[in-house]
């Protein structure tokens, strides 16, 4: 078969190109072997024409969710077309979605009888087989309908390439969040320093017992902001006073008021401008983060029972005993 097709018209099939066979349980009693011999024919036939129509209605690439046996092999060879068997479902939606091409599970139409139409053919304008790797890959470039997209990961060993598609499977997700909420907010504990400040002052309006617990939700929220500055190994006191003080005078002078995008740069160790330099978080992630994060702290807050374990110092019994003798639930 050619391993590469210009102007390539491709049919997406979902059922298998191989030899028909009777159904489980029919008998059939055939005394002349030569009947027989037609039968088997026939059987060769069907497929034949089939394979036959689907050339003839223009197709030079098929590609096929099923089989295709070396008998009907041949017939692409000889049409110069290139024909490709296993392949998986989703992935030929996802061809036929950008080629143009309809999805085919059968050729059977209205009228009872088996046809395929030149405008179920997808267009591409070029399917070429590559080796990248030790993998054969079939690569189909230029779809006619819409863009698409496939990225090849390369790495050297197994484990860089998982890590590399975990990285690039959250990258996606980011970005499909952002399109799916249209609102972005800047990053960098940008959110949580601003947040904290605001409900610190809100607290203080407040003459009820509300306002500790208020006063606690802001203090608990710069632990975020705490750990980024942990984690890429700066002082996270200095980062984060000066955080909350730029946030007070955003909040405080409405000339300060662009002082609202600032976050950590924990490249540097210092606070910038985060919407400038292009740090910026999906605001559906984090309203649902804080909003997930309250439900659950709400949830324990409600439970009015405590649990204590002797030590085994004491001759108490330890967790992982307890947890295993069934006096603890999971």
């Amino acid at each position: 078969m050619p391993k590469i097709m210009q102007n390539a018209k491709i049919a997406c099939l979902d059922f298998s190109l191989q030899k028909a066979k009777m159904k489980l349980g029919v008998q059939m009693l055939v005394e002349d072997p030569e009947q027989l011999e037609k039968m088997r024919q026939r059987e060769s036939d069907i497929t034949k024409e089939k394979i036959q129509k689907i050339l003839a209605a223009g197709a030079n690439v098929i590609l096929t969710t099923g089989g295709i046996d070396d008998l009907c092999l041949k017939y692409f060879v000889e049409a110069g077309a290139m024909a490709v068997r296993r392949c998986k479902k989703v992935d030929l939606k996802r061809i036929a979605k950008a080629t143009g091409a309809t999805f085919m599970m059968t050729l059977a139409n209205m009228e009872g009888e088996e046809s395929f139409e030149p405008a179920y053919l997808g267009h591409a304008e070029e399917v070429v087989q590559e080796r990248i790797c030790d993998d054969e890959l079939i690569i189909i470039k230029g779809p006619k309908a819409r863009s698409a997209a496939s990225i090849i990961l390369r790495g050297a060993n197994d484990f860089m390439v998982d890590e590399m598609e975990r990285s690039v499977h959250d990258a996606l997700c980011v970005v499909r969040r952002v399109l799916e909420s249209k609102k972005v907010v800047a990053g960098g504990g940008a959110v949580e320093a601003a947040l904290s400040i605001y409900l610190e002052n809100f607290a203080t309006s407040l003459a009820s017992r509300e306002q500790l617990a208020i006063a606690e939700f802001a203090q608990s929220l710069l632990v975020i902001p705490k750990q980024l500055a942990v984690n890429a190994a700066q002082d996270s006191t200095d980062l984060v006073a000066k955080l909350r003080a730029f946030h007070n005078t955003s909040q405080t002078k409405a000339e300060h008021n662009e002082l609202r995008w600032v976050g950590l740069d924990l490249y540097e160790g210092v606070v910038r401008d985060n919407k400038k330099a292009g740090v910026l978080e999906p605001a559906m992630s984090k309203i649902k983060s804080l909003k997930f994060a309250t439900e659950a702290a709400i949830t324990i807050l409600r439970i009015d029972d405590m649990i204590k374990l002797v030590s085994q110092a004491q001759g108490g019994t330890s967790y992982a005993d307890a947890y295993r003798s069934g006096m603890l639930d999971g």
